[in-house]
């Protein structure tokens, strides 16, 4: 397994609670849309093992030709030791990254492509949006579904409706709006259902999704190959 050793080379204040940590590209490391990384903090292997409190898995909210890693993610005043550490990085801090891997490619079937988040979960798909706006061959429309109690909305720069790109973005405030916009949107039996969330987000999507007709197939998950049955055996 190889390590990178990387640098932070700017920090965003995306909203209050959200930050966005820019690191310099190491040689050689590669990535494409929809990756997730493993994200660890110095001295994460100083033992025998690793101290997993020091390592989490993050996804990639950046391209390569933006030349920077980009980890977006949610720091409450209340947090675990791993994002209390991590808040008081500053520039220059040293940072680690390895297993380096996408599940959600996106794909280019000629259907329609519906994003579904929670929160910060909307990182993910960041660079799947860029990909499509650079080339949108294969993908009939974007429509992005992010539910997000707290109002801040992320990265609304790019997440906004875009008629001309055929790109839709819809931001809700409650859980009982956005599952009302979820069925909604599985009137479409061909469309592509991405989701990405917590567990248990994941779950009552998948539900919702397969309660009105959407396959097993049509569902695509941020999760390894081997985990995949676990959610999407739902029984209906």
């Amino acid at each position: 397994m190889q390590i990178y050793w990387t640098k932070i080379n700017k920090i965003i204040e995306e909203t209050p609670e959200v930050r966005t940590y820019l690191l310099d590209c190491p040689k050689d490391f590669t990535w494409e849309g929809g990756s997730h990384t493993h994200f660890a903090l110095e001295g994460f292997n100083a033992g025998d093992k690793p101290i997993r409190s020091l390592i989490r898995h993050m996804s990639i909210s950046t391209l390569p030709h933006e030349n920077a890693i980009g980890i977006t993610t949610r720091i409450k005043e209340q947090c675990s030791e791993f994002k209390s550490t991590l808040s008081n990085h500053e520039l220059g801090k040293e940072v680690a990254i390895f297993k380096t891997h996408s599940n959600i490619p996106l794909k280019r079937e000629d259907k329609n492509v519906y994003l579904l988040s929670s929160g910060v979960g909307l990182a993910t798909f960041r660079p799947l949006v860029l990909e499509y706006f650079e080339c949108d061959d294969n993908v009939n429309q974007i429509h992005s579904l992010n539910v997000d109690s707290t109002k801040d909305y992320l990265f609304t720069n790019i997440f906004k409706s875009t008629p001309d790109k055929k790109f839709t973005a819809q931001f809700v405030d409650s859980r009982k709006e956005y599952y009302e916009e979820v069925k909604n949107l599985a009137s479409d039996k061909n469309g592509h259902f991405y989701i990405v969330g917590s567990d248990e987000f994941l779950v009552q999507n998948i539900e919702v999704l397969r309660e009105q007709g959407i396959k097993p197939e049509q569902i695509m998950l941020d999760k390894r190959e081997q985990d995949l049955p676990k959610f999407l055996s739902v029984e209906v």
